[in-house]
């Protein structure tokens, strides 16, 4: 049975690139959680990898982060394609 998606490498450069634009925007979490409307728990969670998200969740992250998801996304695409022998199925 092939591993579930959050223990899997590229789920780790996800984690990494959500820490580091949340980071630029908003110096702690609860300043980003306050824009969701949501608990600082949650942005922790989220960063830590104990919580998932879905595309409109990240659309969310991305846009109180002043990050257009495109953009973000194009990033994680080239985070996970630039290393030797990365993810092939």
């Amino acid at each position: 049975m092939p591993p579930k998606s959050i223990h899997k490498a590229e789920y780790k450069v996800l984690q990494g690139l959500l820490r580091e634009m949340r980071t630029k925007a908003h110096p702690n979490q609860a300043d980003l959680a306050a824009l969701l409307g949501r608990k600082q728990s949650y942005v922790s969670d989220v960063e830590r990898g104990s919580r998932r998200m879905d595309l409109l969740q990240l659309r969310e992250f991305c846009l109180a982060c002043d990050q257009d998801l495109v953009g973000f996304v194009r990033r994680f695409e080239e985070e996970i394609a630039g290393g030797p022998n990365r993810f092939a199925l």
